[in-house]
Order: C-alpha cells, then sequence, then structure tokens
C-alpha cells in the first residue's frame, strides 16, 4: 500500500532478514502528541493579550476575585495579601494618601474676601444670611476634589500639612519633610493628648476635620461654588482641624445647632472659625444655626474671627527728603565797647595845717594848760618833761 499524505497510514516495510516491528503504534502516538501541542499553542495565543493587559493595571486596582480567577488555571488560590491602600473614612475620605496629588494653583485661593482682620464673630454673624437647608441630593464628596490635594503646591498634601501645623514632636517616615510617621495633638475638640502614629490601624485616631462639613456646605450653598472653589473649601486650612478621630466620626456632618465640641472651652473659637469660613466662601446659615451660634458667643464677647492672613502692615510713611540745612547764622562782629571817658578826678582835700607845736617850759606850766599828763606823740610832750622816761610826762 502506498503512504497516505497525511501520515496515518504506515508503509509496508520492505523483506530483510528477521522480523521487524510493527510502526502503526509509533506513528498514531506521534500524531496524537502533535495534535495536543497543537491545542495547547492555540490556548497560549488566546490568552496572551489578555496576560500583557492586565499586567499594565496597578496593583491596587485589581480586585481579589480576579487575582483568584486569574492563578486558578495554574497554581492554588492563596489567601491574598493585605491591602496597602489607605484606610478610608464613612465620608469616602482616605486618612493616608501615599502620593500627593497636584491640582491646578487657582484652585489654592479662596472664592471671597476673608473676613476683616480683628473684627468680631458677633459681627460677622449678623452678616450671614439665614435660610433653609438645600437638599442634599446630588452630594458626593468627589465634587470637592481630590482628597488631600496639594493645593498650594508645597509638594506636600493637604492632610500631612495639617497634621505638621497642628501636632507636636513630629517624626517623619523619610528624611523628605513631609508625611508625619508620628506625633502628639493637643486636642482642642476632647482637651486631651493623643500619641500619633502612622498606619492601617492607628491613623483613624488623629483625623483631620472639616469644620464646616463638606455635607453641610453642599446644603447651605455650595451647590452654587465652581468645583475650583470647592476643591478649596474642602483643603482650606481654616476649615481644617486635626482631632479626636472618634469624636470626629460622631460630628459627621453637624453644624452648631446639632453639635458642638465637648470642650466647652474651645466652642467659641469653634464657632468662630465656622462663621469665618461661610463668610468667606458666600455660604449661609439656618435659623436654627444662627441661634446656636449667637448663645455661644453671648458667653465670650468680643471673640475675634480668625482668618489665613495676617493684618496687613500698615503703609510705609513716605520719604520726605531732608530739607537743606540753613546756612549757619553769621555771629554778629563784636564791637569792643568804647573805653569810658575817666572819671573825673576830684583833688583830695588839703589836709589841715597842722596845729602849731605847743611847748610847756616845764611840768607847772602844762599843769596850767590843763594837757597834763603828756604821753609819746602829744602836743607839748617832750623827753625833758619825762624824768622816768616811761612815755608819760609830767604824770605827777
Amino acid at each position: 500500500m502506498t503512504n497516505n499524505r497525511s501520515g496515518l497510514e504506515p508503509v509496508q516495510p520492505a523483506p530483510g532478514p528477521g522480523p521487524r516491528p510493527a510502526r502503526r503504534p509509533r506513528r498514531e502516538s506521534g500524531a496524537i502528541a502533535l495534535g495536543v501541542s497543537l491545542a495547547f499553542f492555540v490556548a497560549g495565543a488566546a490568552s496572551l493579550p489578555a496576560a500583557f493587559s492586565g499586567g499594565l493595571k496597578p496593583v491596587a486596582a485589581q480586585t481579589p476575585a480576579a487575582a483568584a480567577t486569574s492563578t486558578g488555571n495554574t497554581a492554588p488560590s492563596a489567601t491574598p495579601a493585605p491591602s496597602s491602600a489607605p484606610p478610608v473614612l464613612e465620608t469616602g475620605t482616605p486618612l493616608d494618601v501615599e502620593t500627593t496629588p497636584l491640582v491646578a494653583p487657582v484652585a489654592a485661593q479662596t472664592p471671597g474676601p476673608q473676613p476683616a482682620f480683628a473684627s468680631t464673630a458677633s459681627e460677622l454673624l449678623a452678616t450671614l444670611p439665614i435660610k433653609g437647608r438645600a437638599p442634599k441630593t446630588g452630594y458626593d464628596r468627589a465634587l470637592f476634589g481630590q482628597a488631600w490635594a496639594d493645593v498650594d503646591r508645597n509638594g506636600c498634601d493637604t492632610r500631612n500639612d495639617i497634621l505638621q501645623r497642628d501636632l507636636t514632636g513630629i517624626t517623619f517616615t523619610n528624611s523628605v519633610p513631609c508625611k508625619v510617621q508620628s506625633g502628639t495633638l493637643a486636642d482642642p475638640y476632647t482637651a486631651t493628648s493623643i500619641s500619633f502614629l502612622r498606619g492601617s490601624g492607628t491613623s483613624s485616631k488623629v483625623q483631620i476635620d472639616h469644620v464646616v462639613a463638606l455635607s453641610d456646605a453642599w446644603q447651605k450653598g455650595g451647590q452654587q461654588l465652581t468645583p475650583e472653589r470647592r476643591t478649596a473649601f474642602a483643603n482650606d486650612p481654616l476649615n481644617l482641624q486635626a482631632t479626636d478621630g472618634p469624636t470626629n466620626q460622631k460630628k459627621g456632618d453637624g453644624d452648631a445647632a446639632t453639635w458642638l465640641p465637648p470642650n466647652k472651652g474651645f466652642r467659641c473659637e469653634y464657632v468662630a472659625r465656622q462663621i469665618s469660613v461661610k463668610a468667606a466662601y458666600g455660604l449661609w446659615v439656618t435659623q436654627a444655626e444662627h441661634d446656636a451660634m449667637s448663645r455661644i458667643l453671648a458667653g465670650c464677647a468680643g471673640q475675634p474671627v480668625p482668618a489665613n492672613q495676617a493684618p496687613a502692615a500698615p503703609a510705609p510713611a513716605p520719604e520726605v527728603a531732608p530739607a537743606e540745612p540753613a546756612p549757619a547764622a553769621v555771629p554778629p562782629a563784636v564791637v569792643p565797647p568804647a573805653p569810658a571817658a575817666p572819671a573825673p578826678v576830684v583833688p583830695a582835700p588839703a589836709p589841715a595845717a597842722p596845729a602849731p607845736a605847743v611847748y610847756y617850759a616845764n611840768c607847772a606850766a602844762a599843769r596850767a594848760a590843763g594837757a597834763a599828763p603828756l604821753v609819746t606823740g602829744q602836743s607839748g610832750y617832750r623827753a625833758g618833761l619825762d624824768r622816768d622816761s616811761d612815755g608819760v610826762a609830767c604824770e605827777s
């Protein structure tokens, strides 16, 4: 029989010495092996594009179910490793982000003028419109931009910016001073000290509260804000405060009428910040919220309104060119006074002519003239009358 091109019919062996084994079983085995190899080749080619396309997806995007399906045909299914994605709060805001999302610089600007520095909360509250709460229909966290975006473009996300502002004794995850690894919070909401440690099971102990909740803002004017302004609102340091996690969860989206910090000593500042934020972003308050704020501020008259910016520096006084110095006054010439005319010399009166010398012939004459006794120098004294030479003549 002639050989078939398919290779399925055996060729009769040529006669020769001794018996030869039949080749039919070997050819059938080869055909089967070839068919199995072809099937594996076709199956591998069909699965190749899916394998390459799956490798382009980030690991975090694969669900455990998909991972199990992709490995089910090659190896027993293993218990999936814990997800490295950051924990997420019920509000949809992650606690710790692993990458820093960037947004356009315009999103970091507040939409309206900040409250005047040093104005009081009571004065500003009087300017807020009072309206009813709008429906929450359509609210979604994503409408306020990507959580913890780097709106100020300093290379660090907003959550870590606030942790650095509010914590003390900070350490970082690496040499870049951005991601906070640990620190201590003096919590103003609870008046307690809280130790923070970054981790999937510990980060939730310290959360960042939106002083005016995003949902509350949505129902009181936030729907009319542009996406850029809502992103600014969600990342505005004036509207953010690090606080105790469970306390933040209890607050939810409450306003001043439904929730206030347990620490009564902080309530005035807390309400003042809510008023400042709502004024800056053009939001309103409900009547119940307005009344609750008024009651709190009644106990702290003069409570200042916080603002992001420092007081404006006073304008420098205009520089005045120094006046040219007046020429020095020339002192008047000193004219020596004219010499005074000499006083007329009044001739001294001529001395009186000396009395004529008196001569006493003897002491009897002196006694008779009443001049005795005579002393030395007296007119009429002479040594001839002074017998004992004692300077007195005619003494007896």
